[in-house]
């Protein structure tokens, strides 16, 4: 676009939008957040915040915070059942790579410091927007950060979210400090534990499962089950939970779009590239959205500049993930699925 873009509408006041409504407010811009929810969560589960996505929390003034609050990871490694190691992730070796490390840090703590850095923004929690139509005649931008069942994308593009064939646990433990990922691999499942913010242990778990076959008030049993022999640290935190501490939801992801830009409309984060969660990026990956779409139109590149910057990028990254996951379900060959594990961790992951 040439004329300069003066007003803009975030749809979504999740983390891609948060982060949106801060970068094009620093930049000059008057920013309208439209958030359904009534305020942000009080509890959540922690999210991995790798070294782009701290670089582009630097540009938008809360990385420090972030870093401060969040805990950094010491160690890692991928264990079978049995409790023996399949690989180590080399944390210095990032760090080396790209100067930072991977900081583990609660989602509601993220929000809130993105919260507080956008508080010069027009905020307008409990506001569930209907068709996007009239903001697209009222504003000069709109940013669709609605996440991964996003209506804007339905509206505008005509995509909906399929599911990615399997379901998740998650929740977090207090008073049981861990400084390590684990992560350990059975036939068809993981459970993965790690560091969070205020010395919480954070765990999670994923397998294949039909859409939808939930157990309300049994999911305890169900993870029980499922993971009940493997060993410390999945014995310990299952041993600790209780039913009320379990969230569970089915995995959904965003077929890949042949734009992220529709006139004055743009999608970010979920709404544009939903993946599986295992790379643990999907968070990282909304805030360089939103940072790259700032830069963009503050160099007066027209809103195809960000497509052109980001949809390659996000949509090979959904790939790896993909990649992964079905790593993860595999059933046969899995000393061959240990195998290619290990080589993937040779060649280093994504910063």
């Amino acid at each position: 676009m040439r004329r300069a873009i003066r007003t803009a509408a975030i749809i979504g006041g999740g983390i891609g939008g948060l982060a949106a409504a801060i970068g094009l407010r620093r930049a000059g811009w008057r920013v309208t957040v439209f958030e359904r929810q009534e305020a942000i969560p009080a509890t959540g589960t922690a999210l991995g915040i790798w070294p782009a996505a701290l670089q582009a929390l630097d540009t938008l003034g809360v990385g420090a915070a972030v870093r401060e609050r969040a805990e950094p990871q010491q160690a890692g490694e991928f264990r079978r059942p049995d409790g023996s190691r399949i690989a180590s992730i080399d944390v210095e070796r990032l760090e080396r790579r790209t100067g930072d490390r991977v900081f583990l840090l609660s989602r509601p703590g993220l929000l809130g410091l993105l919260h507080s850095a956008a508080s010069d923004c027009d905020l307008r929690f409990g506001t569930p927007v209907g068709s996007v139509v009239p903001l697209r005649a009222e504003f000069d931008l709109v940013v669709a950060a609605d996440g991964v069942f996003s209506r804007v994308r339905e509206e505008v593009f005509g995509v909906r979210a399929r599911y990615a064939g399997s379901t998740a646990w998650r929740g977090y433990l207090d008073n049981l400090p861990t400084g390590t990922f684990t992560e350990v691999w059975g036939a068809g499942a993981k459970f993965g534990v790690t560091p969070m913010e205020g010395g919480r242990t954070n765990w999670y778990a994923s397998a294949g499962a039909p859409e939808g076959q939930f157990h309300p008030g049994a999911e305890l049993g169900v993870l029980r089950g499922m993971f009940g022999t493997w060993p410390a640290p999945v014995a310990t935190v299952l041993a600790a939970l209780t039913e009320q501490r379990i969230l569970r939801h089915d995995i959904y992801v965003t077929p890949h779009l042949p734009s992220y830009v529709s006139g004055n409309v743009v999608l970010l984060g979920d709404a544009a590239h939903a993946m599986t969660p295992d790379l643990g990026r999907g968070a990282c990956e909304a805030v360089i959205d939103a940072v790259t779409l700032t830069n963009c139109l503050i160099k007066d590149q027209n809103l195809m500049a960000y497509d052109a910057k980001r949809r390659r990028t996000t949509q090979r990254l959904a790939r790896m993930a993909g990649a992964a996951a079905w790593l993860t379900h595999v059933r046969r060959g899995v000393p061959v699925r240990d195998a290619l594990l290990k080589a993937s961790l040779r060649a280093g992951p994504p910063a």
